[in-house]
């Protein structure tokens, strides 16, 4: 088979002429674009955060060490801070359907892999892969949602899409961590990989790549911005003037801070709270998982809010949720109090990180480039965002292991130094957003 053809973008069918027919067979395809696509993501999500879930078992068991892993992380976010760039471009050219159904199958193959045991070396080999598979979701959707739904509808579409991160992290530290109490580590990625062919099925059966290849005109009435195949220069040039455009590269830049906190507490959340305030694995995930489900609001509401209320713009929002943030951090690194504190934390903090995704993470990136260039414009913001979170996981990881004393069952770590390196990258994270105040919505 021609992969290449495979993954193209389908070709135009038959018009459907009867304006009846086209409204009915439009809202219904719209909802299986956007639950296919907000479901499927998630569950990509659930075979990445497996392993957050699983370090501390496997520190315990002497399947690799606290560094080892900090590297085994690294390997993750670094090819997926390659793949989200250049399949990011890919994406705009692709089959969205095909190209994110077979993302999906891959990654959930690895984590089958994993559950079985295996070395350091090939785990570090199989979880970098795993990077790329996983750089095979997010643009895909992005540039799903921007064939098959209008500007106006965008912000919103775009924020309750976003829940999709939170949704498949709500499962990961609530079912995969009582998974790994109840059956032990290999059942973490097993679980996982079972959920992953599940999103698989979905993607493939219910999602669809342009409107013209249902029947459907394209949703505006430039036809290159709903993916149609004779317009590839003109997406050439679109994307040539995302690279060119510094607006979004500081965007990028704020993304990568802001996922530096956002994964120190997705990857060492559970850990920290079990080396440092005592809690068992199921007790430290549910905490956890607290963010997760509150991120869902934030990520909800963030898209509407900034439509509804801030006519379409991001910044001033982007601003006050990035003060939640390091507020939310604070509380959960410098207070050593009860439950009720840590819950309290992670609900502040879910909530920011959840507007953050959407905001930072690429929907004022996607406000500020053109429709034909969606893809890129989230491509710019991933290979920045995740090559900071695999910066984040190496520096954390050793910096955990260094400050490590005591034999392997009595061990004690002192987090004083990664505390200031998560507050300080959220802090940085808000002055970014500063910087591009006056960034202005264009079609170049």
């Amino acid at each position: 088979m021609n992969l290449l053809k495979y993954f193209s973008i389908s070709s135009p069918t038959r018009r459907i002429t009867d304006a009846a027919e086209v409204e009915a067979r439009y809202k219904r395809l719209r909802w299986q674009i956007f639950l296919s696509a907000t479901l499927g993501y998630g569950l990509f999500y659930v075979c990445r955060l497996s392993l957050n879930v699983i370090k501390k078992p496997l520190v315990d068991a002497g399947v690799v060490s606290e560094t080892e892993l900090g590297i085994i992380g690294s390997g993750l976010f670094i090819t997926y801070a390659v793949g989200k760039f250049s399949n990011g471009f890919l994406a705009d050219r692709s089959n969205v359907r095909r190209f994110m159904s077979a993302g999906l199958l891959v990654t959930a193959l690895i984590n089958l892999a994993l559950g079985f045991g295996v070395g350091f070396g090939a785990f570090l080999t199989l979880w970098a892969l795993n990077g790329w598979a996983q750089s095979m979701g997010a643009a895909p959707c992005v540039v799903a949602l921007s064939r098959w739904f209008s500007d106006k509808d965008r912000g919103s579409v775009y924020g309750f899409w976003s829940s999709s991160h939170n949704i498949g992290e709500a499962i990961t530290f609530i079912a995969t961590a009582a998974i790994v109490s109840g059956a032990g580590w290999q059942w973490g990625f097993r679980g996982a990989a079972l959920l992953g062919l599940l999103g698989f099925v979905i993607v493939a059966v219910f999602m669809r790549d342009t409107p013209q290849s249902c029947g459907l005109p394209p949703v505006s009435n430039d036809a290159s911005a709903a993916g149609n195949v004779v317009d590839q220069k003109e997406i050439s040039r679109m994307q040539k003037a995302v690279l060119r455009n510094p607006a979004i590269w500081m965007l990028a830049l704020g993304s990568a801070f802001m996922y530096i906190s956002r994964y120190a507490v997705n990857s060492w959340g559970v850990f920290f709270l079990e080396a440092n305030k005592g809690y068992s694995t199921l007790e430290a995930s549910s905490i956890i998982s607290v963010s997760s489900v509150c991120g869902i609001i934030g990520t909800i509401m963030s898209g509407w809010v900034s439509d509804r209320f801030f006519g379409g713009h991001r910044n001033l929002p982007a601003l006050i949720f990035g003060l939640m943030n390091i507020t939310g951090l604070c509380l959960f690194l410098l207070v050593d109090g009860s439950v009720a504190v840590d819950i309290a934390a992670m609900i502040i903090f879910g909530i920011a990180i959840g507007a953050l995704i959407c905001y930072l993470g690429g929907l004022m990136a996607i406000d500020i480039a053109s429709k034909k260039a969606s893809g890129a414009a989230l491509g710019v913001v991933g290979i920045a965002s995740y090559l900071g979170a695999a910066i984040q996981d190496f520096v954390s990881g050793l910096m955990i292991g260094s400050g490590r004393s005591g034999s392997s069952g009595e061990a004690v770590y002192d987090f004083s130094g990664i505390t200031i390196f998560w507050i300080s990258a959220a802090a940085i994270s808000v002055l970014c957003v500063l910087t591009v105040w006056n960034a202005k919505a264009k079609e170049q």
